[in-house]
Parts: structure tokens; C-alpha cells; sequence
């Protein structure tokens, strides 16, 4: 089992970036954190790297029902996605896939959550 859904797109960095936010609130995402890669590893490593973002996508509805199920699944939250430039040209889109990472919680009401929240982000990809 692969632990994320992944596409590539001839599009660059910034269009990327902004295609993938459209993609992921049209699936019912918000994005409530957001992690500039290369920006930070410049500033605290004095290191260059890719064009690299990973953003913390959140669906409240489906964050509250799990919170429900499993009070600590809050450590497994948000869903996060990247896009990264490809050397090649154009950028990867990634999100992670919840069902991957929640078999580690014994819970089947979790496990179909994460299944249905795993299906909204692979079509969010999809859509870049």
C-alpha cells in the first residue's frame, strides 16, 4: 500500500501551488497551515533547495467526526500536500493518504472516514 496519491503537471511552481488550493477547496478543504520548504531551509540552514510547499488541508466536517471517533487522531491531522518543482520541469502534486497512515488506530468508523476523506484528496490531485 502506497502511503500517498501523486500526479505530475506541466505547470509551473506558482500555478501549481494556486491550482492545487482551488482543487483542494473545491473537495471541501481549507488550508490551515503552510510550510515553505525552501524558504525555510535558506533561512535556517542557509541551504538552497526546489520550490517546495506543503500545505496542511483540513475538512471541519470530517475532522470533527473523527475527533469523535478517536480523541487523539488529532496527531494525524491536517492531511498534508505537497507540490514540489521537478527538475524535469513542471511539479509534483502529493497528498498523503489517510487510510496509510490510520491503520496504525484500530477503528473501523476511523478507517471508513479516512477512506472517504483518502477519496476527496485523490481527486483534488487529480484536478491539478
Amino acid at each position: 500500500m502506497t502511503y500517498y496519491h501523486a500526479k505530475t503537471t506541466a505547470l509551473p511552481f506558482d500555478a501549481a501551488v494556486a491550482k492545487t488550493r482551488e482543487a483542494l477547496k473545491a473537495e471541501g478543504f481549507g488550508i490551515i497551515t503552510e510550510v515553505d520548504i525552501a524558504a525555510t531551509f535558506k533561512a535556517k540552514l542557509d541551504v538552497d533547495f526546489r520550490p517546495y510547499i506543503i500545505l496542511g488541508a483540513c475538512n471541519p466536517k470530517a475532522a470533527h467526526e473523527a475527533l469523535g471517533y478517536e480523541d487523539k487522531v488529532g496527531l494525524m491531522l491536517p492531511c498534508n500536500v505537497i507540490v514540489q518543482a521537478l527538475a524535469s520541469g513542471g511539479c509534483e502534486i502529493a497528498a498523503i493518504d489517510p487510510v496509510a497512515s490510520m491503520t496504525a488506530i484500530d477503528n473501523p468508523d476511523l478507517k471508513a472516514k479516512a477512506e472517504e476523506i483518502g477519496a476527496s484528496l485523490k481527486r483534488a490531485v487529480a484536478a491539478v
